[in-house]
């Protein structure tokens, strides 16, 4: 699968064959992801069964689904059970417009062997990028400064960070956004570790990145970034010990799922150890309990899962899809299949 969303669908025509499709996700969210030119793109590639209808919609009227070849969907949408699916009998393939395909599929949908397309791809993108500048800010000391400024009413005397020259960034796990971290940080001077194992060492070599266990990775890390999908053998993944054993004025950043890392134990180091930093943009539960210590620390930064596709950046999740029903539609290989084997390794 690739790492980023490709080039438009070189189907710009009408589609000599417009198999009967069905949009059905939250309202709210559909002018999110499908704007005005993916719907436009849209209409010239498929005949739509039916208006645009909602999850609640479906599940009282599974009927709509039965003239349906295509259904274009996305976050929040429809869980393909067997009730769905035995009214979908024409379904020929699903688009969904969001990341992991797990909150629609069940063994029931890859038994039927219907193509699935997530775009993923698309919003690994924004979270990417959201990564790397919370590393470089971090390998500042940015946050550690600004707190400190606001809070004493004055510049430190003698501000000191790892800086972007020299210092080493370490990669939990080297999937789709973990990859587009360490291109990105390509562009940087710094040394480059990361632990995943299902990666074997060439390549991650042609990522330029060194590969190491985990506990060597916490071990030397200036700054390390979690992007480990939450799956039963990730829960709690990030132990006491590891958060730890992190270098003097280490900060970590996660930015995948709360689950992966034992909270409460980072709780219990971050009140031991002040010099380490905390950047966690998911938490477990989201957003943490009231009262939560996350909350007040002064060594942790708490952002409301932003790193994912908001706003404008959705629309790059809605661009890929049409570009794979334009592909679909014009019988060429999809780029973004996702196939059954391959979510248990996924968020």
């Amino acid at each position: 699968m690739s790492s980023a969303p490709q080039a438009s669908s070189p189907v710009l025509a009408d589609a000599p064959h417009r198999p009967s499709a069905l949009l059905v996700m939250p309202r709210d969210l559909v002018d999110d992801v499908y704007g005005p030119d993916e719907r436009a793109r849209l209409d010239r590639l498929v005949r739509w069964a039916g208006p645009d209808a909602t999850v609640e919609q479906v599940s009282t009227r599974p009927a709509l689904l039965a003239d349906v070849e295509l259904l274009v969907t996305g976050w929040g949408g429809p869980r393909l059970d067997r009730t769905l699916l035995s009214h979908a009998t024409r379904l020929r393939a699903v688009f969904y417009g969001g990341g992991s395909v797990r909150p629609i599929v069940t063994d029931e949908f890859w038994a039927a062997g219907i193509h699935i397309v997530s775009a993923a791809a698309a919003n690994a993108v924004p979270v990417a990028e959201f990564t790397f500048a919370q590393v470089t800010l971090a390998l500042k000391h940015a946050h550690r400064f600004e707190r400190a400024v606001r809070r004493l009413g004055l510049f430190p005397s003698q501000p000191t960070a790892p800086g972007t020259f020299g210092s080493t960034v370490g990669i939990l796990s080297l999937g789709l956004i973990g990859r587009l971290v360490a291109q990105r940080l390509s562009t940087l001077d710094v040394h480059v570790v990361a632990t995943d194992p299902y990666v074997d060492a060439a390549s991650a070599a042609v990522l330029g990145v060194e590969l190491v266990g985990i506990e060597e990775l916490f071990h030397r890390a200036d700054v390390i970034t979690v992007h480990t999908p939450s799956l039963p053998q990730t829960s709690g993944l990030i132990t006491e010990e590891l958060l730890a054993s992190m270098p003097e004025g280490a900060t970590i950043i996660n930015t995948a799922r709360g689950a992966v890392l034992d909270e409460p134990a980072l709780i219990r180091v971050l009140r031991r150890r002040q010099d380490v930093f905390a950047l966690l943009d998911v938490t477990h539960p989201e957003p943490p309990e009231p009262g939560s210590p996350l909350y007040t620390l002064p060594n942790v930064v708490l952002t409301p899962h932003i790193a994912g596709s908001i706003g404008l950046e959705r629309r790059r999740v809605g661009r890929l899809v049409v570009d794979e029903v334009g592909r679909f539609v014009a019988g060429q290989p999809l780029l973004h299949e996702v196939r059954a084997a391959e979510t248990a390794l996924r968020a």
